[in-house]
């Protein structure tokens, strides 16, 4: 027999829910204290290094001999190592950060339009049509406008990777179960089921040179705000990412 929730247990489990949030942004804020003196104690000697080896550059011989140019090779690979370890430090410290958050009431339609007018001019050169969907008189919800469209910016990115000869992502948002939900969606190459149940954890990636961190960084943000992200796709198919945040009407 299904017995419906009185008002008593339905603010014992909000008074949950929330007791959890405030543990996990608890949680957030201090591993972005942590990982701000991990990148300080980092990025000095990583400063070090890249600045000396600029230095060696410009002492080298201007001539073209073979011994020159291997060692040019190597200074401009050791070069691009460093730059590649200053961006992975970034994506860290994004990653951690997502705990600060200054949670405002906003129409997510809003936001979503306001980054589809930043990102258009990058969608048009990748040749990818940005098309919404957006349902009207959307209830609003408590967001962090800085950190979403940090979310929306990784969602769309990743959907760029897997379009290299271009395409279409579309936004939808919709209410559904007291929930605001918006879906980006691409058709692009798409992945196996299995690595959609992978995507969003840390330093998992499938694309040569990445960090693993951008799909990590956009789960923890969207649950920093109480929200939950999933991913469905299939090879040839395309790839649709769901996002779900709780209305403050609801």
């Amino acid at each position: 027999m299904l017995v419906e929730a009185g008002p008593a247990l339905m603010t014992e489990a909000t008074s949950t829910e929330l007791s959890e949030l405030q543990r996990l942004r608890q949680q957030y804020a201090e591993m972005a204290q942590l990982a701000g003196a991990l990148a300080h104690e980092i990025r000095n000697p990583l400063s070090t290094i890249s600045m000396n080896l600029d230095l060696v550059a410009e002492e080298l011989p201007a001539d073209e001999s073979a011994q020159t140019r291997r060692l040019h090779q190597k200074i401009e690979l050791l070069q691009g190592e460093c730059r590649q370890l200053e961006n992975i430090l970034n994506a860290y410290l994004q990653f951690v950060r997502v705990g600060e958050l200054e949670l405002e009431p906003a129409d997510l339609n809003q936001v979503v339009k306001r980054f589809l007018d930043f990102f258009k001019p990058q969608a048009d050169s990748a040749n990818v049509e940005l098309s919404f969907h957006l349902a009207p008189g959307l209830p609003q919800i408590p967001l962090d406008a800085s950190l979403i469209r940090q979310v929306l910016q990784n969602l769309t990115r990743n959907c760029l990777d897997a379009m290299p000869e271009g395409g279409v992502i579309e936004f939808q948002t919709r209410c559904e179960n007291g929930d605001v939900v918006l879906e980006v969606i691409d058709n692009g190459a798409g992945i196996p089921q299995e690595s959609c149940e992978k995507i969003f954890e840390a330093f998992y990636s499938r694309k040569a040179g990445g960090s693993g961190l951008g799909l990590s960084t956009a789960r923890k943000i969207v649950e920093a705000h109480g929200g939950r992200i999933s991913c469905d796709s299939e090879p040839g198919r395309g790839t649709s990412m769901t996002l779900k945040f709780p209305a403050l009407n609801a």
